[in-house]
């Protein structure tokens, strides 16, 4: 496009070697006003172009606030089904549709969060057909960039063979990652490990210290699980009150392991005065969560009574 100041030029030009007569400059000013329609037809912005810029910063911010979503959920331990219907729930509330931000994450792969939450289409099937092999790629140019969701996505795929084969060692030393970043997740899993002895030696204590740092986060399984160190004598000593406080603290928040555990606890009265009435209740819980084995003692306790 050429610059107005030409124009400028030509016409101090015109005003100093030409005569002055109406006619020469009704046609300068005329050629002037079809310039200036030119330059406004041809920079102007379509409504078409305008849409197009709203709804790609749209979708950039839809992009880092499903990320967060997960991240946040993750976080505080919510379960997989949880967190998987959250983020339908998002896209369905939003004005898009899961097809269109497929679509723009495959053309977008800029960020480690795009990256990330293409794996996560492919493996859930969002938009696309599923595809976890190509998820275990995503997640690991993800986790190559530093993605916390990356790393952590990384090392489930390597613990129990998604994508990939089985690897223990590189799930531990993934989950380390996460959680020396501090991600409360990344902190549970890594008890998990001490715990079950993934990738590691079993270290109860250490296992403890883990789940006890997760739980101070605010981590919904590592609140239960730290219940379960107490009510078992795993790496501290046996305290059936502090089980009891923690398993009834992550039922609350809707846990259904905690909810079975401290249905446990009401039927067999131990860390509180036994209560049926209450076993029932915590045991239909986890029931409606789909606990089989709440689901088996609700069952027996209604035929008891």
């Amino acid at each position: 496009m050429k610059d107005v100041n030409e124009y400028h030029q030509k016409y101090n030009q015109m005003s100093n070697n030409v005569d002055t007569s109406s006619s020469l400059h009704e046609e300068f000013f005329k050629f002037i006003q079809n310039f200036y329609k030119m330059e406004v037809k041809e920079i102007g912005p379509t409504t078409q172009n305008i849409n197009e810029i709203i709804f790609e910063q749209d979708l950039g911010i839809i992009i880092d606030e499903l990320v967060n979503l997960i991240l946040t959920n993750l976080n505080k331990g919510k379960e997989e089904k949880v967190r998987k219907q959250q983020v339908f729930d998002y896209i369905n509330n939003y004005k898009s549709n899961s097809q269109e931000i497929y679509s723009w994450l495959l053309n977008n792969q800029l960020s480690s969060n795009s990256i990330y939450l293409l794996g996560y289409f492919n493996y859930y099937g969002i938009g696309t057909d599923i595809n976890k092999q190509h998820s275990f790629e995503l997640y690991q140019k993800a986790a190559n960039l530093k993605n916390s969701l990356g790393m952590y996505s990384l090392g489930k795929c390597y613990e129990v063979g998604i994508g990939t084969d089985v690897n223990k060692q590189k799930a531990f030393e993934l989950y380390h990652k996460v959680a020396d970043l501090g991600n409360s997740h990344g902190i549970y899993c890594l008890g998990c490990c001490y715990d079950d002895g993934v990738g590691i030696d079993v270290n109860k204590e250490k296992a403890f210290k883990l789940y006890q740092m997760a739980a101070d986060l605010g981590h919904i399984f590592g609140i239960n699980n730290l219940g379960c160190c107490y009510d078992n004598g795993h790496g501290t000593e046996v305290n059936k009150k502090k089980a009891f406080e923690l398993f009834q603290k992550a039922a609350i928040l809707g846990n259904d392991f905690a909810q079975y555990n401290l249905a446990l606890m009401y039927a067999d009265g131990k860390g509180v005065e036994k209560n049926i009435d209450l076993a029932i209740y915590w045991f239909k819980k986890s029931a409606e969560q789909g606990d089989q084995d709440a689901l088996s003692k609700l069952n027996k306790l209604k035929k008891i009574e």
